[in-house]
């Protein structure tokens, strides 16, 4: 088993970062596996060097070793571009110069509302004619999206969360009109999450992803990408999220829950386990 803590060095990491690397972490020793650590910082403008320092020492000072060398994603840009481009002169892709409010211009109908899918306002396919590739026509430097009609087959995973559990099938009906065209690379990043992530833990070789339930729903954007581009499909967990007293899941802005606070307060690496429900 092969499993991996991701976080993003924009902010201080808080219980609930806690309780994603541990969970990931216990799983994978607790079956004689690995534990790998990835930075992702493909946000380039957010990214910090401090923020990475911070999560390196709050991370240790819960205990927690990771296996082998740490990727950054700031590092695989190249292996990026290079599967953009492939996607790209199949036309698999389109460029896509809508801001948000003409897509929710766009997508909008009387009576109905926005359409939503995992990855926000399914995209209502403005440029996927006007921005399709041109023979001989390079990669552009705008945002691109997958054609979902293309790109979809039917597939499925395994998922090992308790809210989830058991097998969920992947059709391409459901792709094309439950999710569409998701954005595989943003102007300003040179990818997304959604290729990224997909691209590094098959390079990394993950066996098991584990992550939040939020993240659930977008699992299917996942595994369509392993079927397209002909990488193994990991088993998938996810877990609970820890919530703040109204309910509202934590984030980063929120540093009266920052580890670090915690830290300074005298708390042990054993008090946030108990905090965290572990």
């Amino acid at each position: 088993m092969i499993t991996r803590f991701a976080p993003s060095p924009t902010g201080p990491l808080h219980l609930g970062h806690a309780y994603a690397a541990l969970v990931a972490h216990d799983m994978a020793r607790a079956a004689g596996g690995r534990f790998l650590l990835r930075i992702e910082d493909i946000d380039r403008e957010r990214s910090k060097p401090q923020w990475e320092a911070q999560l390196f020492d709050d991370l240790r000072w819960l205990g927690l070793t990771w296996d082998g060398p740490v990727l950054r994603q700031s590092e695989r840009l190249p292996a990026y571009r290079e599967t953009l481009e492939k996607l790209w002169e199949n036309g698999l892709l389109y460029s896509c110069t809508c801001t948000r409010r003409d897509i929710e211009q766009a997508a909008s109908a009387p009576q109905e509302g926005v359409p939503l899918g995992p990855d926000g306002i399914i995209y209502p396919g403005t440029c996927r004619e006007k921005g399709a590739r041109r023979p001989g026509q390079p990669l552009p430097e705008t945002a691109l999206r997958l054609r979902m009609d293309l790109a979809a087959t039917a597939t499925g995973f395994t998922e090992t969360g308790p809210a989830h559990r058991g097998w969920h099938a992947i059709t391409p009906d459901q792709m094309i009109r439950e999710v569409g065209d998701v954005v595989l690379a943003r102007r300003e990043m040179g990818t997304s999450y959604h290729l990224a992530v997909v691209l590094d833990d098959a390079a990394q070789g993950v066996t098991h992803v584990t992550r939040g339930e939020d993240l659930f729903e977008a699992t299917c954007i996942h595994v369509t990408l392993q079927n397209l581009l002909g990488l193994p499909v990991p088993s998938y967990h996810h877990h609970g999220l820890i919530r703040d007293a109204a309910g509202k899941r934590l984030a980063k802005r929120d540093d009266a829950r920052a580890l670090s606070k915690y830290r300074s307060e005298g708390a042990t690496p054993a008090d946030i386990r108990r905090l965290i429900g572990l």
